[in-house]
């Protein structure tokens, strides 16, 4: 099933460089690493904002939570999802 997520991260201002630092370093090789096995299929960052647009490959609703509270930054995030359907009029077989 795929799904568009929405993420948009609120790190607290007071929070050390350092701890910063080794939540985004885990962010980073936790996100490469689904992408890698196809469960992130793209992640575009959306301008101006600390924010992303994301569309995720998974089995069903509880394998995307899982990997969405898996985020190291998850506890800093406001997520929205939508579940995504084939349209009728698609002409690409290989978006399903």
């Amino acid at each position: 099933m795929l799904y568009h997520v929405r993420m948009n991260v609120d790190l607290p201002r007071d929070l050390p460089e350092s701890e910063v630092a080794e939540i985004l370093q885990r962010e980073k090789a936790y996100s490469q690493d689904l992408q890698q096995k196809g469960k992130w299929r793209h992640i575009w960052r959306i301008a101006g904002q600390y924010a992303n647009i994301s569309i995720f490959d998974v089995d069903d609703n509880d394998e995307l939570h899982r990997l969405l509270c898996g985020l190291p930054l998850f506890k800093f995030m406001d997520i929205e999802v939508m579940p995504l359907l084939r349209h009728p009029s698609a002409v690409r077989d290989d978006d399903s």
